[in-house]
């Protein structure tokens, strides 16, 4: 019976060492993806989907970001609304309303999931535990926050070739946001001025 604990303890303690292994070589894959972006700018589509699959909204769009923090983010009409960081404070702009809501940026990576494209991911394994697969040119991370007051339950980030094909987050209460990015370029160079925002004459400003 003694040795069959042992080797129950072994076995245990050798898994483990596998997981972690696979984690750190999971983290390494997805910082290196991330980092060698340092500008990205393309179109998007976003999917929202409620538990059982019923579809809430979809919407189109272009973006810019820009290590470290910035980034441009305009959704088309009729659901218009265009957000915009400078890396410390973020400007909604909802043209319909013509409102501005202005708020610090969060830098926690698990309540800003942009960030991981734009943002300081120096501590992204502090903030997820991180697994992945590949499968000839994708290569899938699924990251799980650490935090429990995430405004998500997980989050997979694609890439093809290399280059960030696709998020999909999955919150709490099974709703489901897929975003699919398209015509994607990076390391371009941006002109810094499209990451402030100068609030428009006549619109109401919402300071949180």
């Amino acid at each position: 019976m003694r040795l069959f604990r042992l080797l129950c303890i072994a076995a245990l303690s050798c898994a483990s060492l596998l997981a972690q292994a696979d984690e750190t070589e999971s983290i390494a894959r997805l910082t290196k993806l991330l980092t060698q972006a340092q500008t990205i700018t393309g179109s998007f589509s976003q999917l929202s989907l409620d538990g059982s699959g019923v579809n809430l909204q979809e919407t189109t769009g272009k973006m810019a970001l820009k290590r470290p923090g910035l980034m441009r983010w305009h959704t088309d009409p009729p659901l218009e609304q265009l957000l915009v960081s400078n890396g410390q404070k973020v400007w909604l702009y909802d043209p319909d309303l013509e409102q501005v809501t202005i708020q610090n940026l969060d830098q926690r990576l698990s309540q800003t999931p942009a960030l991981l494209l734009s943002g300081d991911i120096s501590k992204i394994s502090e903030s997820f535990s991180i697994t992945h697969k590949e499968g000839g040119n994708i290569v899938d991370f699924f990251l799980k926050p650490k935090a429990k007051d995430s405004l998500f339950d997980t989050l997979r980030l694609s890439f093809r070739d290399g280059v960030i094909n696709d998020m999909q987050l999955l919150d709490t209460i099974g709703q489901r946001t897929n975003i699919l990015f398209r015509e994607v370029k990076m390391n371009e160079p941006l002109d810094a001025a499209q990451f402030n925002f100068e609030v428009p004459p006549g619109a109401d400003v919402i300071e949180e």
